[in-house]
Formats: C-alpha cells, sequence, structure tokens
C-alpha cells in the first residue's frame, strides 16, 4: 500500500524577508543527505522521483515545497527512516556533520559549455535577486497597513473574554491528557505561502486524516494567533509532539497547530486560506463573535474596506514581483539544461534510493 504524503514549505518571503524554518524540520534524523550546488542542476526533481519511488514503497513521506517555485521541492523526509535529503539554498544548521552526507550536484555541469553566456547569468541572478526584495519591500508594506487594520480590533476587544475561550479551548483539547514521553518534538513549518502561482496552501493535504478540525473565525487582531500560542504551548509543556505552522505573511504570527497524536489541529480560517466545516469533527471557534464589541464591523466599515483594499493590493504586488523572479528563473533554468548531464543525475539518484533500501532492511 502506497504511504501517505504530507506537503509543506519551510521557507517563505515574507513582510520580515525571507524566512527559514527548514532547520525545525530535519532534527531527530539520523542521517541527511546534503544537495548542493546550483538549482539547476536537477535538485528537485531528483527528490521528487525519489519520494514518488518510496511513496510507492508504503513510507510516509514529508515533502517541503518552495515558496520561490510551489512547483519545486526544497527537501523530502522519511521519518519512519529517519532519513531526509535536504536540496534548498539555504544553510542547514541542524546537526554534526557525522550526520551529513554532502553531494555536490554541480558534479552533473559542463561549465565549459556555459562560457560564452556567464554575463547573461550574472544579469538574470542579480535581476532575480531585486524581484524577491521588492516582493518582500511589498510584503513590508502591507503589514503596515494590516497592522492599522488589526488596531480597528484590538480596541474593541474583551480580553477576558478572549482569555476565557483560549481556557475553554485547551481544556477541551487536551483534557488533562499527557503524552507518554516528556520529550516533546516541536517543528515548525508554514502550511502556505505567496508564490509565483499566488497564495497557496496544504490545509487539506495536512489535516485529512485528523479527526478534530478547530476553524477560527474572527478578524484581524482578535488574537488568533495568541490562542494558537497558547495551544502550542500547552501541548509541548503536556510532552506532546507539536507541529507549529508559521503566518506566510507575518511569520512572527501563527495560523495553525497540529498535534497527531490527538487527532486535531487548530487554525486561523480567514481569508486567504478560509475555510468551512466539511465533515464530521469539524468546529468553528468564533473569536469576534465571542469577544469583539458587537457592531464593530459595521460601525468602522469604511475604514476596514479601505485599508484592507489597501494591504491586499500591496500582497498581490509582492506575488507580481515573486512571479517576474520566477519569469527569470525560467530563462537561467533553460540556458543551464542543456549544460546538465542526465546521465550523472541517475547515478546519484540510484545511489540514494539504494542508501534508503539499506536503512528500511536494517529496520526490517
Amino acid at each position: 500500500m502506497a504511504g501517505k504524503v504530507h506537503h509543506f514549505f519551510a521557507g517563505d518571503h515574507t513582510a520580515k524577508g525571507f524566512y527559514p524554518l527548514y532547520a525545525f524540520n530535519y532534527q531527530g534524523l539520523e542521517r541527511v543527505f546534503i544537495l548542493q550546488g546550483l538549482p539547476y542542476t536537477g535538485k528537485s526533481s531528483l527528490m521528487e522521483k525519489l519520494a514518488d519511488e518510496w511513496k510507492g514503497e508504503g513510507f510516509d513521506i514529508e515533502v517541503i515545497h518552495s515558496s520561490s517555485d510551489n512547483q519545486a521541492i526544497d527537501g523530502v523526509i522519511i521519518q519512519q527512516l529517519k532519513l531526509g535529503i535536504y536540496g534548498g539554498d539555504t544553510p542547514l544548521y541542524v546537526f554534526n556533520d557525522e550526520n551529513l552526507e554532502y553531494i555536490n550536484m554541480d558534479t552533473t555541469v559542463n561549465f565549459d559549455s556555459l562560457n560564452g553566456k556567464k554575463d547573461t547569468i550574472i544579469q538574470l541572478k542579480e535581476k532575480i535577486k531585486n524581484a524577491y526584495q521588492e516582493a518582500q519591500n511589498s510584503f513590508k508594506a502591507g503589514l503596515e497597513i494590516h497592522d492599522d487594520l488589526e488596531d480597528i480590533y484590538i480596541n474593541q476587544m474583551n480580553f477576558t473574554k478572549a482569555n476565557q475561550l483560549t481556557t475553554q479551548l485547551i481544556h477541551q483539547l487536551f483534557n488533562n491528557r499527557k503524552a507518554a514521553s516528556n520529550d516533546a518534538v516541536v517543528k515548525r513549518r508554514f502550511f502556505g505561502a505567496s508564490t509565483p502561482q499566488g497564495v497557496v496552501d496544504y490545509i487539506p493535504n495536512l489535516t485529512e486524516d485528523l479527526d478534530k478540525r478547530y476553524f477560527i473565525k474572527g478578524r484581524a487582531g482578535t488574537g488568533k494567533s495568541t490562542i494558537l500560542k497558547q495551544i502550542a504551548a500547552a501541548g509541548e509543556s503536556l510532552g506532546f509532539d507539536v507541529e507549529i505552522y508559521h503566518c506566510g505573511f507575518d511569520p512572527l504570527s501563527l495560523d495553525m497547530v497540529i498535534v497527531r497524536e490527538l487527532g486535531f489541529c487548530v487554525f486561523d480560517s480567514t481569508d486567504p486560506h478560509e475555510y468551512f466545516p466539511d465533515r464530521e469533527g469539524d468546529e468553528i471557534v468564533d473569536v469576534y463573535a465571542e469577544a469583539v464589541t458587537p457592531g464593530t464591523d459595521e460601525k468602522y466599515a469604511d475604514e476596514i474596506d479601505n485599508l484592507t483594499r489597501g494591504y491586499k493590493s500591496y500582497m498581490k504586488e509582492g506575488v507580481a514581483y515573486l512571479k517576474e523572479a520566477k519569469q527569470h528563473d525560467d530563462e537561467l533554468q533553460s540556458i543551464y539544461k542543456d549544460a546538465v548531464d542526465n546521465s550523472v543525475t541517475d547515478k546519484i539518484f540510484e545511489k540514494l534510493h539504494l542508501e534508503v533500501g539499506k536503512k528500511a532492511s536494517s529496520l526490517e
């Protein structure tokens, strides 16, 4: 039987710049293969092929997507084997060297064939860098407007009621249960990201096998992230492994918490990742209804509308810059394509596939 696959991001272009969380997802692994070298050497397609192979062999797979192109892959992890592959551009500071094995993907490239294209390559790389910077500047400008939107609701919050709601929810979720072990593992990720393809999220995939899903409804500034932070802290203090999903817009805020051992998730179910209950076990937690002064939406309707349109315009602008970066990146990809020796890539694939087979056999 084929294994399950969970999809998520571990790095994102945000209002705080590019925000990497890769290290949190490779902790606890006994062996990690680091694919070094240019991103145009087939790293993503290699990892995708390996993920498909291992899924077919019955392993559960974690696939880390690239926010620069969510069709591309930054990493693949097999928790059952405590083994992973990482091919992202951000250095992975997690292990002692004895846990890591580096594979130089640049050995697949005939660099001599690129000599006449160096100026074009340099220009394209600079354009990509600038486009990413402009995207992050746009997101930052959008967040500043979003902060003003939050202020409206913060000033209308009943924090006593919000705290009571949080306490009740934590009691409902954990019900005085404690994990068998106190060695809680906390993994930090993004369930969604702004990408060249627009805002993408993997909430349905990440939550499909959970018994209970709590949809937090509310407005900007109504404490949804604070509730999630307290739930995550409670889970960790009780010894449960916790998956913490940061906001792809403002990574200092949280958007979802999953405790798989207890079969539940709690997530911010508002735009741009708004979902509604559609199966048994789904439940809405409405912070606006419970803790915000009635009539706030109506009283400040014009100001709320102006601020919302303002920050969304910057979000749209940021995505446009990401799309521009992707277009330049595709040009680079086409330049390197003919310089890559696919037979070398195939040998690297066989090596990694063999290593996974050895690891699996050792556990039988």
